[in-house]
């Protein structure tokens, strides 16, 4: 919208577009953050603003836009309405954003400017359109990049080699061609250059030429001479100006290279020689050496006699110009002089040549020397003769014929030198002789002899033949292990592939047969490794010592010769212990069975807990981890014991919870469960709760009808079991008829018997044995029960005197009847026929009702009896026996177990 605004009002106010475009220049620091105000347009530009001339209400609002956001927008933030320019958040860098050029690009409305560091500042241009019309205006926008000193100086190459001559005068200077290069500008750019280390012979200078470029230059201060030191290294440092200033560093190698300053020379002055007359041609003489100090070319020596050396003597001996050597050109003869003086010169290019005097005296010889000739049996190359190691003795080496060749003198001759050898003479020929060998020889001990045949004839004339023996190495050692048993350890849980160790054999042997390789022996586990060549043994898994605490293993040495030798050595590893196990407990839950009342501290049971680790990493200590204070566990033994005698009335079971925790580090631990359950025993008699007291009575009507229930007695026993099986029985009665009642012996239930009588009134007393089946003797209570027939109780304090007085009762010694099997006895009926007898003799006229009479009688007595017959039970007196085989086997019926 606005470039279609521009587009139409521009051809119409072209002239006031121009005349009110603006500039504004500013300027910044590099590297600020976001935020940072640049400066505010709408201030600078005077523009009206709240408070002018036209009420705010009528004024159009401000509105500032960038013509255009490309390069120079994304480093500037625009407020549009207020016009306060700011950094954004993309960091302003010079040296990035000003590259050396010589004019600007451009991107849409705004521009960078730039130039070298040492012309025009770096600009960031930017165009600014001010809206409203009345106040439209585009306004040139200049920002002035300064630089700070954010850049140290860097050399373009890490190494600065330059090469100087050894003659090179004082003052000579070198550029350095690779200067120290700052992206900073001014001050803040390289200032100045140092050496680390100058040895006292050089200096820096730098120069700046019309562009502000600064080069380095190396400038000599001392002599130098490569002779004595051919380079010297040190550092070259840049400096900048800035506050601190910031340095750059490059190493910097000075090469002395090499001028022909030196010339040959050489250590001695004359050398004196002595040469037999008799010598052969070619006979080293001498051989002179003379020393250049400098280098390649300049170095090189030729050797050359002097004018002054006199021609016989340069025929007679020759001079190698290379090596220096003299040797005999010519045969000796009776003309020969005696004295040669030989002056050699040793020249080097440019130099004055050095000079040695070589003086050679010739000894005359009247007669010839003894002649040695060899003629070898065993394999020689240029005299040296060689022999495999172990070979047999007597081995031949070689004839040696010994002779005059002259023929007027005797000869002998003997051999010179360390070694198994022996010369003797070669019978049957004269002055022939044999060279063998006397023992074994062994490459080990000695490879190389040299020994020398020596021939003289009677007038003391000698020759020496030398002949050098090589020994030739055989596969005869086999590789020999520094141990032969190695012992190792290794912690288990190791990582995979863990080293253990290198293994080493040597093998006196030379060359491929001294070259040792290394095997894992066939009883090797499959999980070890050994490096063929290094020696390396290695572990490919985790090692349990618990699984396996000792490895033995054999491991082979094998060298490379034919056929291979070994040796074998014993490898044990020991595994190590890691504290990896916890504790274990047999079972996870104990129960243990404890007869209540069991003495304080007695062994109730073993807890049984194992640790697979070994040494102190399978110490267990036992601890109790709850009812500490009434139970105590041996550590050392896991028993566990009750500081105070149990009782199972107060607490019937014990749950513990037991912790085993090894002696590791950091230790480990693990609990088991254990249940201790209390087994009753016989202590507690049982206990009558009803009737609460001896004094007690119950009144009982006449009317009461026989089979009816009259009281109870009701008891309990705090034991379990069979200790708490209750009986009941009557073991004292009295009263005015006392077997009119009964007791139930599972139940307590008192009935009544028989029909209560005019007679049968009166105070009844019956004596209750309690008594449970305890084992292995039962216990029991007694209680009182009164009973009181009568139709009323019209004197309590009569019954009350009765009850207080003493009874005298009788006690049974029976034991309470126990029900273990009901029995069913049928009873006969009692017979009614004597009374019919008699009640037909003393009435005869009243048959009828006396008969309806008895028969009533009998059939209410015979109910009775069937009663009395389903509720029978086995009476066990106190000591005696029952046949249990004569029961009726049923099952016992057991209550309050």
């Amino acid at each position: 919208h606005l470039l279609l605004f521009l587009l139409f009002v521009g051809p119409f106010n072209c002239f006031a577009s121009y005349s009110r475009a603006t500039e504004l220049f500013y300027s910044l620091n590099e590297g600020l953050p976001a935020g940072v105000l640049i400066g505010s347009l709408a201030r600078d530009l005077r523009l009206p603003t709240a408070g002018g001339q036209h009420p705010a209400a009528l004024r159009p609002p401000l509105s500032f836009t960038l013509a255009s956001h490309g390069l120079g927008g994304q480093y500037v933030q625009l407020d549009n309405r207020s016009g306060e320019l700011h950094t954004s958040a993309v960091e302003i860098d010079r040296e990035a954003l000003c590259v050396e050029s010589s004019g600007a690009t451009v991107f849409g409305s705004s521009a960078v400017s730039s130039s070298s560091p040492s012309s025009e500042p770096c600009l960031l241009l930017l165009d600014v359109l001010v809206l409203p019309q009345e106040y439209f205006r585009l306004v040139k926008v200049k920002i002035a990049i300064r630089d700070v000193n954010d850049n140290a100086p860097r050399f373009p190459v890490p190494h600065i080699h330059l090469s100087v001559p050894e003659n090179a005068p004082v003052n000579t200077r070198l550029a350095i061609e690779h200067p120290a290069l700052d992206p900073d500008m001014g001050t803040n750019s390289v200032q100045t250059y140092r050496l680390r280390d100058n040895y006292g012979v050089f200096t820096l200078d730098v120069e700046e030429n019309e562009s502000g470029e600064r080069t380095p230059y190396l400038i000599v201060m001392g002599a130098l001479d490569r002779e004595t030191q051919e380079e010297y290294v040190t550092v070259i440092i840049a400096e900048d100006g800035g506050t601190p200033p910031l340095v750059g560093s490059a190493t910097l190698t000075v090469g002395i290279s090499d001028i022909n300053d030196n010339c040959p020379q050489f250590n001695d002055s004359q050398l004196n020689v002595t040469l037999y007359g008799n010598s052969s041609l070619g006979t080293h003489v001498a051989t002179v050496h003379a020393v250049d100090m400098d280098l390649g070319s300049n170095a090189q020596v030729t050797y050359s006699y002097s004018q002054k050396v006199h021609q016989p003597s340069r025929d007679l001996f020759h001079l190698n110009e290379s090596t220096g050597t003299i040797t005999l050109s010519a045969k000796v003869d009776g003309d020969t002089p005696k004295l040669h003086r030989l002056i050699v010169l040793g020249n080097g290019p440019g130099c004055i040549p050095a000079v040695i005097t070589v003086l050679v005296t010739i000894i005359k010889v009247m007669m010839r020397p003894p002649e040695v000739v060899p003629r070898f049996i065993a394999n020689e190359v240029e005299g040296v003769v060689y022999l495999k190691e172990l070979e047999p003795i007597n081995t031949p080496i070689a004839f040696f014929t010994i002779k005059d060749p002259d023929e007027k003198y005797k000869v002998s001759c003997y051999l010179d030198g360390d070694g198994p050898f022996r010369l003797s003479p070669y019978k049957p020929y004269n002055n022939e002789y044999l060279l063998e060998t006397t023992k074994p020889l062994d490459f080990e001990t000695q490879q190389l002899y040299e020994i020398s045949v020596v021939a003289w004839n009677s007038e003391g004339f000698r020759v020496n033949k030398v002949i050098k023996v090589q020994v030739l190495d055989d596969n005869d050692n086999s590789p020999v292990f520094s141990e032969q048993l190695i012992e190792l350890s290794i912690e288990e849980n190791n990582v995979p592939n863990a080293f253990l160790t290198k293994l080493h054999a040597t093998d006196a042997d030379s060359g491929e047969r001294g070259q040792v390789s290394y095997f894992l022996g066939p009883d090797a586990p499959s999980y070890f490794a050994l490096d063929k060549t290094t020696g390396v043994l290695t572990v490919s898994t985790q090692l349990d010592r618990e699984e396996k605490e000792k490895y033995r293993y054999t491991v082979k040495a094998v060298d490379s010769g034919f056929p291979p030798r070994e040796s074998i050595a014993t490898v044990t590893i020991t595994v190590l212990d890691k504290n990896d196990n916890s504790p274990r407990f047999i079972n996870k839950d104990f129960s243990f069975f404890v007869p209540e009342n069991f003495p304080g501290f007695g062994e109730i049971g073993v807890i049984s807990v194992t640790d697979a680790d070994a040494g102190q990493n399978g110490w267990v200590a036992l601890s109790v981890l709850n009812g500490s204070d009434i139970f105590v566990i041996d550590t050392g033994k896991g028993v566990l014991r009750a500081k105070v005698s149990l009782d199972r009335e107060q607490q019937s079971s014990y749950v513990l919870w037991v912790e085993a925790v090894d002696g590791g580090d950091p230790a480990l631990s693990s609990t088991a469960k254990i249940t201790i359950l209390l087994l009753d025993i016989n202590d507690n008699p049982p206990l009558v709760l009803f009737p609460q007291s001896n004094m007690s009575y119950l009144l009982v009507l006449p009317s009461t009808l026989p089979g009816s229930p009259i009281t109870e007695v009701y008891a309990v026993d705090k034991d379990t079991g069979m200790n708490a099986v209750i009986a009941y029985s009557i073991i004292g009665r009295r009263g005015p008829r006392p077997e009119s009642f009964r007791i139930d012996p599972k139940t307590g239930n008192i009935t009544l018997e028989e029909s209560l009588m005019q007679n049968d009134y009166g105070l009844y007393r019956l004596l209750v044995k309690v008594s449970d089946h305890g084992y292995p003797e039962p216990l029991h209570s007694t209680v009182m029960v009164n009973l009181f027939v009568n139709d009323t109780v019209s004197n309590e304090s009569y019954i009350e005197s009765l009850l207080r007085k003493e009874p005298d009762i009788n006690v049974e010694e029976k034991q309470p009847q126990i029900s273990i099997e009901p029995t069913h006895k049928k009873m006969e009926s009692a017979s009614c026929m004597p009374t019919l007898v008699a009640l037909s003799i003393i009435s005869l006229g009243s048959i009828a009702l006396v008969t309806g009479m008895g028969i009533y009688i009998c059939l209410r007595k015979g109910k009775r009896h069937h009663r009395e017959d389903e509720n029978l039970e086995v009476q066990i007196p106190l000591n005696g026996r029952i046949n249990l085989h004569m029961l009726e086997k049923k099952p016992v019926e057991i209550s309050n177990i």
